[in-house]
């Protein structure tokens, strides 16, 4: 066996082969699709045939456009038993952001929902590469032997490149096709994997790692409680639990937070639930109907409006906590994990008034950096909340370094940097990659993503703020996070985001973009003032402020920071 990810997956199927390893569930309540390890493993090897047959196989990008399904995870787990390279689509994107992604990924195959069939016909014909398509038919269209969809032509109709039409295979053929048995190809720790994120500002970015690397770095190669490093490949699935824990990742698995969390649960033989698209009544359905451990969020976009769906339903049936609340059984869950976005102080408290003994946690961790440690919220940390700050172990290497790499002593504000296990390059763009991944004079190489963090005495990392989004006032780091869990406190705030805004005497001035809760007085700038005094240090403290209906978000949770600095313009 080798670090690869479709050896992990298959050595997971061969020690838990009757166990569940996913379930997936649609907002609107259609029966959920489940799949055993051998069931998964099964079809995916009969995607995966289909796949070499069509002439698809090692270093071939193959996108996958589709909301969370059971096909999702089975395409990503075909592509890499032929050693090709899934491209994660964000299903949100317009044409134009969807004509840049996949012109920077190239995709030889598409594998997408029929939902999206007008979009993939509306780019199809600027990609020159592109010479197979599987569509995931909508339920109840029926199988065909071409799918009914505007891009696709008669069968025996096509000639192959630019501007003519091709045909779709529908899924549940294309597996059909294809046989059962595991007759791969050795694979090798070298194979790529390609995470493309788009952040909070600008276009997206391939970020292109050895699947070795990307195991260490984001798949549970290093164990979070206690920093133990994996030493073989066969060590993640013999140490497996006996009882399987159950873990609800509600992010897109177009997002590497949710690939990660559901890599990491199969290679362990857990058992992973999806839903297609967040809604806060189906989650709590969920963590009671199937049982659910630990359930993943994106920071307060998911957070809030979670705790929001569960106080309302214990305060309708005035229970006093957990499980006691009408239409939802909570009682499997004792685990909440945030990643990749803010996880306020509020609402975390929240949730502990609702649930005493529920564990809290954020993952802190990039596409570009890794993992860099979890950690933990409870009853003690509420004196003093609404910072915005996590401190956390770190977990591999990481430090905080100057611009020179030199590592800093404690208390000294820098960058969050990761060396070993890190990536290759940004797919495409030599001059980002130069920027941040970076070689220090005595050869080790690092990822520097850009996040400022501090290394405190005991030798925890506290991350501040993402390096894009920080407000330069006066020559004073404002890191919008902290001031946002501070806003977020105030009772009349649903959701903030804040940012810089030129100003003539400062450079930059802070920026409050609030939505504001329904029913209560409107919000002044004075009001928020006088709030956020209590909570940070006056030069961190908004100077102007912005009513608006809507928080702009990405489907992960993170803050649209175009939409915000225009919106902070007006």
């Amino acid at each position: 066996m080798e670090f690869n990810l479709a050896d992990l997956f298959e050595q997971a199927v061969d020690h838990f082969p009757e166990r569940e390893a996913i379930s997936c569930a649609t907002v609107d309540g259609r029966a959920v699709q489940r799949r055993t390890f051998a069931e998964l493993d099964e079809r995916a090897n009969r995607l995966a045939h289909h796949l070499s047959e069509a002439g698809l196989g090692p270093g071939d990008r193959i996108a996958v456009y589709a909301l969370n399904c059971v096909e999702w995870v089975e395409s990503l787990l075909a592509i890499c038993k032929v050693r090709a390279v899934c491209v994660n689509v964000n299903y949100r994107y317009v044409t134009d952001e969807l004509t840049y992604l996949l012109g920077m990924a190239e995709p030889t195959a598409m594998i997408y929902q029929e939902r999206f069939a007008d979009r993939v016909a509306e780019v199809r014909p600027g990609l020159s590469g592109l010479r197979h398509l599987i569509v995931i038919e909508e339920p109840g269209t029926g199988a065909s032997d071409v799918a009914p969809a505007r891009d696709v032509a008669p069968a025996g109709d096509v000639a192959p490149g630019l501007g003519t039409a091709l045909p779709a295979v529908p899924y549940e053929k294309a597996v059909a096709s294809g046989g059962p048995q595991r007759d791969f190809a050795p694979r090798s720790a070298d194979d790529h994997y390609l995470l493309f994120t788009g952040g909070t500002t600008g276009l997206p970015k391939g970020v292109v790692w050895r699947q070795e690397d990307v195991f260490f770095a984001l798949g549970g190669g290093i164990d979070v409680t206690n920093g133990h490093r994996m030493a073989t490949p066969e060590e993640i699935a013999t140490t497996a639990y006996d009882n399987p824990v159950t873990f609800l990742p509600i992010a897109p698995l177009m997002h590497g937070a949710t690939q990660w969390a559901l890599m990491q649960q199969l290679f362990r033989g857990n058992r992973a639930v999806l839903v297609d698209r967040f809604d806060a009544d189906r989650v709590w359905q969920l963590v009671g109907s199937e049982k659910v451990n630990v359930v993943m969020i994106t920071g307060d976009a998911m957070g809030r409006p979670l705790v929001e769906a569960l106080g309302a339903a214990v305060e309708a049936s005035s229970g006093p906590g957990a499980g006691a609340s009408e239409g939802y059984d909570v009682t499997s869950l004792f685990g909440l994990v945030s990643s990749a976005a803010l996880f306020s102080a509020p609402v975390k408290n929240r949730f502990l008034d609702l649930l005493p003994n529920l564990y809290l946690s954020d993952a802190i961790g990039s596409s570009e950096g890794g993992a860099g440690g979890v950690s933990q919220w409870s009853a003690a940390d509420r004196e003093g909340g609404g910072q915005g700050s996590v401190t956390t172990k770190p977990i591999g290497d990481s430090d905080v370094v100057d611009d020179d790499l030199n590592p800093l002593p404690a208390g000294v504000v820098g960058r969050l940097a990761r060396r070993g296990n890190i990536p290759l390059c940004y797919l495409g763009d030599p001059a980002k990659s130069a920027e941040v991944f970076r070689t220090a004079p005595d050869g080790t190489r690092y990822a520097v993503p850009g996040d400022w963090a501090r290394r405190e005495e005991d030798g925890r990392i506290t991350l501040l703020g993402r390096g894009s989004s920080c407000i330069n006032s006066g020559g004073e780091k404002v890191f919008p996070e902290e001031v946002e869990s501070a806003i977020k406190a105030h009772p009349a705030v649903y959701d903030t985001v804040v940012v810089g805004a030129p100003d003539e005497r400062w450079g930059e001035t802070v920026v409050a973009l609030v939505h504001q809760r329904e029913g209560q007085p409107e919000l002044t700038l004075e009001a928020l003032q006088a709030h956020c005094r209590a909570h940070v240090a006056g030069y961190k403290v908004p100077r102007r402020l912005r009513l608006v209906p809507l928080i702009e978000r990405t489907p992960t949770g993170k803050p649209d920071m175009r939409w915000a600095k225009q919106a902070a313009a007006v």
